[in-house]
């Protein structure tokens, strides 16, 4: 994968800073250029990993009810307004003879959010992940994120909260499957 090219977007930022007004020279900026740069970097890491380096941990097991881990904390960035959306991400799925280890899951939100994104996409690319690769009998991805630049620009709504879900296999075509998961994923929350 390309690696970031931290000198351009250092020259990036110092002309931005000169567009709006600043001057890059100044104290309080004039390392900024390399901080950004470095802070995309680290953002962005995402952009050049694959989440698949996270399939090491398969297990072949007999276990046949639903594999649940919620509140796994996410940022991303918008990739409209290069901006932070910031959540917790809850993933389920109906094993058929695979399970994976249970840090792998967070991590694979990971690989995909720490890109360039849209909730939509990242969540429909979770769930097409799992299914893909764990061949389960069914996937169940819910994303809730706050949007910056919703909540702090624009429209200007802070407190406001994005949920999106992808729903696969028997999650999505068994209402009684797909009420049961829903319902475990948001027992108990406050």
């Amino acid at each position: 994968m390309k690696e970031v090219d931290v000198e351009r977007i250092e020259k990036a930022v110092f002309e931005i800073l000169k567009a709006i007004g600043e001057n890059p020279d100044r104290e309080g900026l004039k390392d900024t250029p390399s901080r950004v740069s470095r802070m995309y970097s680290e953002l962005l890491e995402g952009m050049r990993h694959e989440p698949s380096d996270h399939l090491n941990s398969i297990f072949h097991e007999k276990y046949d009810e639903i594999v649940l881990l919620r509140d796994i904390s996410f940022y991303s960035i918008c990739e409209h307004h290069l901006m932070p959306f910031i959540g917790k991400a809850h993933l389920a799925y109906l094993p058929d003879g695979k399970v994976l280890g249970v840090s792998k899951l967070a991590r694979i939100v990971d690989a995909f959010a720490r890109r360039l994104q849209v909730q939509e996409r990242l969540t429909d690319q979770i769930a097409d992940f799992l299914m893909t690769n764990l061949k389960p009998k069914g996937v169940a991805v819910v994303l809730e994120a706050s949007h910056s630049c919703m909540t702090i620009r624009g429209i200007k709504k802070p407190g406001s909260m994005m949920v999106t879900s992808a729903l696969r296999g028997i999650f999505k075509k068994d209402s009684r499957s797909r009420a049961e998961v829903l319902t475990l994923m948001h027992v108990d929350r406050k």
